[in-house]
């Protein structure tokens, strides 16, 4: 969340001729401090008038839209460059405007150390629900900024029986590279996370070789992952992550492949997958 505030001091005199405004030398025909702050979360800014004695306003955000709300809150559409505009008339009927630069790049409301899955429920894209054939998955969210990947998972399981995940991850998004396997079709997995992630186990794997065979190169990785909030209720537990994107091959891409698979602590078992097994591997759209 990032806070500014923006100070237009308008007191030259080519200033008021470029507003078409005359110059008066009393002071009290001076411009005023035309001032406004902006609350950026995301794509959704909050714009606050500081400026005293105005009548009335009219906002122009930069994208076409606009409001006549003295403090006004817009979501952009996307990231890019916008110039907002904020239009003021004074009770003395004198207008001005202020303008500033906003840079708005792709961010999310999953924060994972805020002891809350809460801020999932924002998330609504990028959401795999298992069918019959997922075991005790029952859904997957994803989402993702500049820095990191994030996962969401609900399953019927419990922490303490220390289930093994497999991540299984096409980070290039090419199918002519990586493992080819029958859990998730029409991805080259060219990464595996593997291990029991929430007891502190979790390691980086490297395809290498034939894309039929299942062989992995162990990685030397440390920090690329974290745990945030689990919780259990009525049989589901609920937990969340996130992958550092700069610290695994090919994260820093426009897009990627994943399924993850769940192996009961002996091994003896594979007890769920998200996506179903033989379901198309999902894909992360990180183009925006």
């Amino acid at each position: 969340m990032k806070l500014f505030s923006f100070d237009i001091k308008q007191c030259l005199l080519a200033a008021a001729i470029l507003l078409g405004m005359s110059s008066c030398s009393k002071d009290d025909d001076r411009a005023p401090d035309i001032v406004f702050e902006i609350n950026v979360d995301g794509y959704t800014v909050d714009f606050t008038n500081k400026t005293e004695g105005v009548q009335s306003f009219k906002w122009e955000f930069g994208d076409g839209s606009s409001s006549t709300e003295e403090n006004p809150t817009h979501t952009y559409s996307g990231k890019g460059k916008y110039v907002p505009t904020m239009y003021v008339t004074m009770k003395d009927g004198r207008s001005f405007e202020a303008s500033t630069v906003l840079r708005i790049s792709k961010s999310t409301a999953v924060k994972l150390n805020d002891n809350t899955l809460s801020d999932w429920d924002t998330v609504v894209t990028n959401v795999v629900t298992s069918g019959a054939g997922g075991g005790v998955f029952r859904k997957a969210k994803y989402d993702y900024d500049g820095n990191y990947i994030y996962f969401y998972f609900e399953i019927a399981t419990t922490r303490a029986a220390g289930d093994i995940f497999d991540f299984y991850m096409d980070t290039d998004n090419n199918g002519g590279t990586g493992l080819i396997t029958w859990l998730f079709a029409g991805a080259g997995n060219d990464v595996l996370l593997e291990g029991a992630a929430l007891n502190d186990w979790f390691d980086v794997f490297y395809h290498k070789g034939a894309q039929n065979a299942f062989t992995f190169d162990a990685q030397s990785i440390s920090e690329f992952y974290s745990i945030g909030k689990v919780e259990e209720s009525g049989g589901i537990m609920k937990c969340e992550g996130r992958l550092v994107r700069s610290k695994i091959k090919g994260l820093t891409g426009k897009g990627m492949k994943i399924g993850v698979a769940l192996t009961k602590s002996d091994w003896s078992a594979q007890i769920g997958t998200v996506p179903d097994p033989g379901a198309a591997a999902f894909f992360l759209d990180m183009s925006e």
